[in-house]
Protein backbone atom coordinates (compact mmCIF):
# COMPACT_ATOMS: atom_id res chain seq x y z
CA UNK A 1 0.00 0.00 0.00
CA UNK A 2 2.88 2.38 0.69
CA UNK A 3 4.06 2.02 -2.91
CA UNK A 4 0.64 3.19 -4.08
CA UNK A 5 0.96 6.42 -2.08
CA UNK A 6 4.42 7.08 -3.47
CA UNK A 7 3.27 6.30 -7.03
CA UNK A 8 0.35 8.73 -6.66
CA UNK A 9 2.73 11.40 -5.36
CA UNK A 10 4.95 10.94 -8.42
CA UNK A 11 1.91 11.13 -10.70
CA UNK A 12 0.86 14.41 -9.11
CA UNK A 13 4.39 15.71 -9.51
CA UNK A 14 4.11 15.07 -13.25
CA UNK A 15 0.83 16.99 -13.25
CA UNK A 16 2.65 19.94 -11.70
CA UNK A 17 5.13 19.87 -14.57
CA UNK A 18 2.24 20.17 -17.02
CA UNK A 19 0.74 23.01 -14.96
CA UNK A 20 4.03 24.87 -15.21
CA UNK A 21 3.22 25.51 -18.87
CA UNK A 22 0.25 27.66 -17.82
CA UNK A 23 2.45 29.72 -15.53
CA UNK A 24 4.74 30.65 -18.40
CA UNK A 25 2.03 31.05 -21.06
CA UNK A 26 -0.96 32.27 -19.01
CA UNK A 27 -2.28 35.36 -20.79
CA UNK A 28 -3.50 37.03 -17.61
CA UNK A 29 -2.23 37.31 -14.08
CA UNK A 30 -5.37 35.49 -12.89
CA UNK A 31 -4.33 32.44 -14.95
CA UNK A 32 -0.93 32.58 -13.35
CA UNK A 33 -2.44 32.84 -9.87
CA UNK A 34 -4.70 29.86 -10.49
CA UNK A 35 -1.64 27.90 -11.55
CA UNK A 36 0.10 28.92 -8.36
CA UNK A 37 -2.93 27.67 -6.44
CA UNK A 38 -2.62 24.41 -8.36
CA UNK A 39 0.98 24.18 -7.18
CA UNK A 40 -0.03 24.85 -3.59
CA UNK A 41 -2.90 22.37 -3.53
CA UNK A 42 -1.00 19.66 -5.36
CA UNK A 43 2.10 20.24 -3.26
CA UNK A 44 0.10 19.79 -0.08
CA UNK A 45 -1.49 16.64 -1.50
CA UNK A 46 1.94 15.26 -2.41
CA UNK A 47 3.21 15.95 1.09
CA UNK A 48 0.20 14.24 2.66
CA UNK A 49 0.64 11.20 0.41
CA UNK A 50 4.32 11.00 1.26
CA UNK A 51 3.57 11.37 4.96
CA UNK A 52 1.27 8.39 4.76
CA UNK A 53 3.50 6.35 2.43
CA UNK A 54 6.73 6.96 4.33
CA UNK A 55 5.09 6.94 7.78
CA UNK A 56 6.55 10.36 8.55
CA UNK A 57 4.02 12.51 10.46
CA UNK A 58 6.28 15.57 10.30
CA UNK A 59 5.35 15.97 6.62
CA UNK A 60 1.74 16.59 7.69
CA UNK A 61 2.86 19.59 9.72
CA UNK A 62 4.80 20.94 6.76
CA UNK A 63 1.69 20.48 4.59
CA UNK A 64 -0.34 22.57 7.05
CA UNK A 65 2.23 25.37 6.85
CA UNK A 66 2.01 25.29 3.05
CA UNK A 67 -1.79 25.56 3.24
CA UNK A 68 -1.48 28.69 5.37
CA UNK A 69 1.06 30.20 2.97
CA UNK A 70 -1.23 29.43 0.04
CA UNK A 71 -4.13 31.24 1.71
CA UNK A 72 -1.93 34.28 2.33
CA UNK A 73 -0.78 34.29 -1.29
CA UNK A 74 -4.36 34.36 -2.56
CA UNK A 75 -5.32 37.11 -0.13
CA UNK A 76 -2.35 39.20 -1.25
CA UNK A 77 -3.21 38.64 -4.92
CA UNK A 78 -6.85 39.63 -4.46
CA UNK A 79 -5.87 42.73 -2.49
CA UNK A 80 -3.44 43.73 -5.23
CA UNK A 81 -5.90 43.42 -8.12
CA UNK A 82 -8.97 44.78 -6.32
CA UNK A 83 -9.75 48.27 -7.61
CA UNK A 84 -9.59 51.00 -5.01
CA UNK A 85 -12.84 52.96 -4.65
CA UNK A 86 -11.59 55.82 -2.54
CA UNK A 87 -14.47 55.59 -0.05
CA UNK A 88 -17.04 57.62 -2.02
CA UNK A 89 -19.10 54.58 -2.96
CA UNK A 90 -19.76 53.63 0.67
CA UNK A 91 -21.58 56.87 1.52
CA UNK A 92 -25.39 56.95 0.98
Amino acid sequence: MNQLYIFLALFLLLNLAVGLVRVFRGPTSADRMLSAQLFGTTGVTILLLLAQGLANPMLRDIALVFVLLSILAVAAFVKRIKPETGGEADEP
